[in-house]
């Protein structure tokens, strides 16, 4: 198991948590929970306190995920989403 320390070591070396994952051998949404203790999804409401934590990226941190981050509006797009979500899926039985 990595340690939230082990994590924030090798993200103050640069890079940001995609390269500390792939280091890591871990998704960089993964890598930036250790780290901060918040979900990259950004789902989670902040207390004033919560702000200052050390490699919390404010406003930006869901393309961790590596998620489609635009709105489908149409067939194709819409598609792709389901998509990635049946990867995704499959991806977490196999854990």
């Amino acid at each position: 198991m990595v340690s939230r320390d082990e994590v924030l070591q090798k993200w103050r070396q640069g890079g940001g948590f995609e390269s500390v994952g792939r280091q890591l051998g871990m998704a960089a949404g993964k890598a930036y929970m250790i780290a901060t203790g918040i979900p990259a999804d950004g789902s989670d409401s902040l207390a004033p306190e919560d702000q200052e934590r050390e490699g919390l990226q404010l406003g930006g941190s869901q393309a961790l995920l590596g998620v489609p981050h635009h709105n489908p509006t149409g067939p194709e797009e819409k598609a792709e989403v389901m998509a990635w979500v049946r990867d995704r899926a499959r991806a977490e039985l196999k854990h």
